[in-house]
């Protein structure tokens, strides 16, 4: 095709492999990651979108990479921030919608202090370990937990 990537079959998996029928057409892209320490050598893309006019292959490409950093985001939520095991308490809709919306808040303020420690060291923040700072925030928060609901005059 123009941009590069080319059309292709898979076939489902069948015990007699020299009888391969049907399939579904893909389109294949083949691109790099220049510039982006530890990358692989290259990268293949298989979309079912065929038409190269209405989605080039670099753009497919670099919305693959952006859906992946969606997907971390919820790993992060679902499995280092709430827990593996951790369900949602709440039992009716409204608790469920406020216990959902404190994750996503905790979730910003671990990723803000993650920003801010990029910004200080001079990185960049998506080379900094969400997990980690998740745990310097526990163990940071005993100090915190001791603020009066009359003020913070003693606190340092």
């Amino acid at each position: 095709m123009p941009d590069g990537s080319f059309l292709s079959r898979i076939y489902p998996s069948q015990p007699d492999q020299s009888r391969q029928t049907g399939g579904v057409i893909v389109r294949v892209i083949e691109y790099r990651l220049e510039g982006v320490e530890g990358a692989e050598p290259g990268y293949r893309l298989m979309t079912n979108i065929l038409d190269d006019e209405a989605a080039p292959a670099n753009e497919l490409a670099a919305l693959y990479h952006d859906r992946w950093e969606v997907e971390n985001a919820f790993d992060e939520l679902k499995t280092h921030l709430r827990g593996a095991r951790t369900i949602l308490r709440s039992k009716t809709p409204d608790l469920v919608r406020q216990e959902f919306y404190g994750l996503l808040m905790a979730h910003f303020a671990v990723r803000s202090l993650i920003h801010e420690a990029a910004l200080r060291a001079d990185k960049d923040p998506d080379r900094l370990s969400f997990l980690h700072a998740v745990r310097v925030v526990r163990r940071k928060m005993a100090a915190f937990g001791a603020i009066p609901p009359s003020g913070s005059k003693s606190v340092p």
